[in-house]
């Protein structure tokens, strides 16, 4: 059974799995965005969808920069539509480009994005920050901070 994109019913898995793909990194783009994770996906990002054409991976740069003023700009009250609609935006593009490609290079952009995706999941845009206490007394003190903590008393 041929389907209308053109994979035949046996390759229903591997569309999924490339679906899945995309989706995982226009999220990614969109998470690290204003992050430290930013630079490396957005590089990565470029690479990716340029597929070696300087010209074509310039013009992902700005659309990447563009995406990120959006998000930045973005009102507390708007901020998650405009997440869901750029993530969104990335994911078709990812797709489209995924779709295009031969075979063994489609592997290969797939293998970029999954390490892509791996890298800003390892930040995952959250912060850490770790106290370290020794021979100190607190009385009535919190300690605050964002994203994971880790205190240590000695």
């Amino acid at each position: 059974m041929v389907l209308a994109d053109g994979f035949v019913k046996g390759d229903v898995m591997l569309v999924e799995a490339l679906l899945a793909l995309a989706a995982a990194g226009g999220g990614a783009i969109v998470q690290a965005a204003g992050t430290d994770a930013w630079n490396g996906m957005r590089g990565g990002v470029a690479r990716v969808l340029g597929r070696g054409e300087a010209t074509r991976e310039q013009s992902e740069l700005e659309r990447l920069d563009r995406t990120r003023a959006v998000l930045e700009a973005a009102s507390e009250d708007e901020a998650e539509r405009m997440r869901t609609a750029q993530a969104a935006v990335w994911q078709s593009r990812l797709e489209a480009l995924l779709e295009e490609l031969p075979e063994m290079q489609r592997q290969q952009a797939a293998a970029e994005l999954q390490a892509l995706i791996r890298q800003a999941g390892a930040t995952d845009g959250r912060q850490s920050v770790h106290n370290d206490f020794s021979g100190s007394t607190f009385e009535k003190s919190a300690v605050q901070g964002s994203g994971t903590q880790h205190n240590t008393f000695n």
